[in-house]
Formats: C-alpha cells, structure tokens, sequence
C-alpha cells in the first residue's frame, strides 16, 4: 500500500505523545465506546523494557500534520510472545491498518533472529465492533484463541459479608516487608504458572514492572488456610478516570483451589472502599487480564466501582466459548463491547513469501 499523497510514516519520540493519545481516543471510542487511555499509558509504551521506539513503533500523520494511525509493539517480561497493536482514526485511518500490521510482523521476525530463536509468536486483540481489523488479522495468518470480557454488578445494598470457609483467613500485605512482598510475588508465580499466558518473573523483575498506579498497597491482600500461604489479591488505582477501581491479579495456589480463597479475597476487598479526594477503587479479579484498551501494559483483572456499579473483567473457564467473532458480524451492543477477542499467529524469522511490505518503511 501506497501512503495518500503527502501523508508520512516516521518513528515516534515522547514528543508525540498528545498527538499519539488523540489517535487511541478515537479508537477507544469505536471499540469500547469511551477514550480507556491516558498519557502515563502512552508514555509507559514507549518507554517499557524491551521496546525501542526508533525500530518498534510508527506513527502516521496526513498532510496537516494530524496523527491518524499508531503501531506498536509490546513485550513487558522481554520473553515469551509479542504483542502487536495497530490504531487507527476510525474515519482516516482505517486503511493503513493492514500495511501497518504487516510492518509490525515483520518487526516480529527480525526480533525473533535479535534473540536466537526460529519463531515468535505474535499476538493482537480486538473488540466486538473491529470486524474489519478481524479481518485483517484472519487474513494476515492469526486466529481467534481466546476472549476477555467486563461485567458489572451494583455495589449499592451489600448483602452482609458471610463467615469464611474454616481455616480461610485474609489480612493485608505488609508492603514495607520485603518477605511479605516476595511471598506475595512467590503465590503470584506459581498461580499463574498452569495458565498459557503465564510468563515467569523472578521477584526483581516483577517488582520493578510494577506501575504507578498498581502500588496501591493497602489494597493488597493476602489469604491463608490453616496458616499457609494460599491467595493474593492485588489492585491498582488505573480506571480512577472512570470512577472505579481494578483489581489486577487474584491467585490461588492449586492445592487451595476450589475451597473458597478467592471469594474471601474479593469480600475482603470489596469492604476496604478507603477515603481519598479521588474517586475511590474497590475491586474484584481472578484470571490474568489486560488492561483498559492498552495493548502493551502488564496483565490485570476485574474492576469494580465504589459507586452504584460494579465493571469487571475476566478471562472465562475454558470450555465458555460463545459464537465466534468473525468479519462481516454485525457491530454489537454494550455488552458485546466489553468483549476482547485475543488472536495469535506464530512467525518465523523471514518474511512470509508475499507480504506486503508497502511504502512504509
């Protein structure tokens, strides 16, 4: 694909960042229906370990100057998979997409010779009302794998919080303790680590991937079973914005699975609303999630509202698997907005025969 004339592809610097942000609102706005990303977020991809926005990164600007579309790519642990993520203006943008993505991908391969290894697997997302970018997913060799969605429950009228199962204690993390926090990191690990999503930190590099707005320690909670370290719950303050909370993470421990950890967890949570000039976040959470609309940030869980709502997110149980989304599917609801469908492809360090590399170079 050729750019329109007097459009231009160059790389982003932070200086770009206003410029990139009015791009992810528009697209926020077709996907999930509100702008779910800020400066801090934009800031943080360009920055993050393990991205160098002068090979990893474009931005695409039409002859005013005006950014219409944004690539990226992300990988938060430096191992494992890459994220890949193309936005666009919805009404300007929506044919670089494609070439865009095709960039991305090759990007992938030549990351994959960087590291020594045959292949790398590349992930996207794409919400309910992108049948388009579907498309152009399906067509550059991903398929659909997965699905992320948010619900929501009042928080108005509580029903009184029960008794815990026997033996089921919860109490805050102890944030200036560093055992405490490495236990923390230790049930976190190890929860996680039967998921396939799952890609291993030791206790420095979890720490240090930790955002801003994740340390909200007094948030944190930790659960045990007859005195044994059990569960962890941890949230953040990232959908301030939108007067609610998000809890992060939830982890059990395999042997404590099913015995009602989790639940004590997010009671817990739910009944430790703290004042602040700020909305204030409660929260609830159990399988690794992204995020907001971000692409490139660390893996997070439900969220929910001090006020009369309650938004979560979740990966279901395997086996919950509704009609797929495919290209040409109707554009859906609320609901269906909350959905992201998470779509993946294996690439090899060549360019595939026949890729488009485009005039974006």
């Amino acid at each position: 694909m050729t750019l329109p004339a007097g459009w231009s592809a160059r790389r982003p610097t932070l200086d770009d960042v206003p410029a990139i942000l009015a791009v992810v609102h528009a697209a926020d706005t077709f996907a999930v229906g509100y702008p779910d990303f800020d400066d801090e977020d934009v800031r943080s991809a360009l920055t993050a370990p393990f991205v160098d926005p002068a090979r990893d990164s474009w931005l695409v600007t039409d002859p005013d100057g005006t950014a219409v579309a944004w690539s990226i790519l992300a990988n938060p642990s430096g191992v494992g998979r890459e994220w890949v993520d193309v936005l666009v203006d919805p009404d300007r943008g929506a044919d670089l997409r494609a070439p865009l993505l095709a960039r991305l991908l090759e990007r992938v391969a030549e990351r994959a010779a960087e590291r020594g290894l045959p292949a790398l697997t590349a992930r996207a997302g794409v919400y309910a009302p992108e049948t388009r970018w579907a498309g152009e997913l399906a067509e550059a060799g991903f398929t659909r794998i997965k699905r992320y969605i948010r619900m929501s429950r009042s928080l108005a009228d509580l029903p009184a919080e029960p008794a815990p199962p026997p033996g089921v204690t919860v109490r805050p993390l102890r944030a200036d303790d560093e055992d405490d926090l490495r236990l923390f990191h230790r049930i976190y690990d190890t929860a996680f680590r039967d998921t396939p999503d799952h890609d291993p930190l030791d206790f420095a590099q979890w720490r240090d991937l930790l955002p801003s707005y994740g340390k909200v320690w007094d948030e944190w909670f930790l659960a045990e079973v007859d005195g044994e370290p059990a569960g962890a719950l941890q949230s953040s303050d990232q959908a301030l914005d939108q007067d609610r909370g998000w809890v992060r993470t939830l982890s059990v421990l395999p042997a404590y699975r099913r015995r009602g950890v989790g639940a004590a967890l997010l009671r817990r949570r739910s009944r430790s609303t703290r004042p602040r000039a700020a909305p204030a976040p409660g929260s609830a959470s159990t399988w690794p999630t992204r995020p907001r609309r971000s692409r490139s940030t660390a893996p997070s869980g439900w969220w929910r509202s001090t006020g009369p709502t309650c938004t979560s997110a979740a990966c279901p149980p395997r086996g919950c698997d509704p009609a797929p989304l495919v290209p040409g599917s109707p554009s859906a609801g609320t609901a269906a907005r909350r959905t992201l469908w998470v779509w993946e492809t294996r690439y090899a360090d060549a360019v595939p025969v026949g890729r488009d590399r485009s005039s974006v170079t």
